[in-house]
């Protein structure tokens, strides 16, 4: 491992977990580094863009050239560009939000979203990383993994979101093997009160599940009595399409 760059990403990382622009010294304090160090550090990405100085403050926070590296891979996501044409069909037949998602790590990262189709506030997630155990794009994701990889992620120990979460392995495993058995994930207010979701799993041309796409919104909105079958429909019909064109052989690819 090449220590400077190392502690370069530590910086960016710690840039983007904090809650504001922060200082040498608050990043001297929270990376263990010489102030020396990171002002060193700081200065050279700086110059590539990667960090930017407040003028006012002089604390620092992420710079522009992130977004434009992060914008490239997108346009390299295979997963990302197969989805575009059918997200957009599933938000206009479900009047809602549409997430798609790839596996990162332990997470599902949301590579594209579409908003709803309405007039009302709505916040780009894209680059949000979800937990697996709690959304149903993580869910559908984890329903069709290998039973080892889904064995591994829960011996982990596992958060609790809200008093909705599953944190157990023997109640994520029947949720797991409910999601297998219908098709499609469930979301009920485990990441986030109030919010539900919907979501279905991707394949690739191997067969390996490495993503999904779901729908997102109020509880009351999306599991409304009789509607839950009618989006979860939509949705699997947008899972199945984007698996065929990245390749896979069958939808489920089990």
């Amino acid at each position: 491992m090449i220590q400077s760059v190392d502690r370069a990403i530590r910086i960016l990382k710690a840039l983007s977990a904090g809650p504001g622009r922060l200082g040498v010294s608050e990043l001297s304090d929270r990376l263990g580094l010489a102030k020396g160090t990171v002002h060193g550090l700081l200065r050279t990405l700086q110059d590539h863009g990667l960090v930017e100085q407040h003028a006012d403050s002089d604390k620092y926070q992420l710079g522009p050239q992130l977004l434009q590296l992060s914008t490239r891979y997108l346009d390299l996501s295979e997963l990302r560009s197969r989805s575009l044409a059918w997200s957009e069909l599933l938000a206009s037949r479900a009047q809602e939000a549409v997430r798609v998602g790839v596996t990162h790590g332990d997470g599902v990262l949301v590579v594209h979203h579409v908003f709803r189709p309405d007039s009302t506030l709505q916040i780009l997630e894209v680059g949000s990383v979800l937990p697996l155990h709690a959304t149903a794009l993580g869910k559908a994701v984890l329903a069709f993994v290998q039973p080892e990889v889904r064995r591994d992620i829960l011996e982990d120990e596992l958060p609790r979101l809200t008093g909705q979460t599953l944190c157990t392995p023997a109640t994520l495993n029947r949720e797991l093997n409910a999601t297998r058995e219908r098709g499609y994930a469930l979301e009920k207010e485990e990441a986030v009160l109030g919010e539900a979701g919907v979501a279905a799993p991707i394949f690739d041309r191997n067969a390996e599940p490495v993503g999904a796409v779901g729908v997102a919104g109020p509880r009351e909105r999306i599991l409304r009595r009789g509607r839950e079958r009618t989006i979860a429909n939509a949705v699997i019909e947008a899972a199945r399409g984007i698996s065929r064109e990245l390749g896979a052989p069958r939808w489920p690819a089990t």
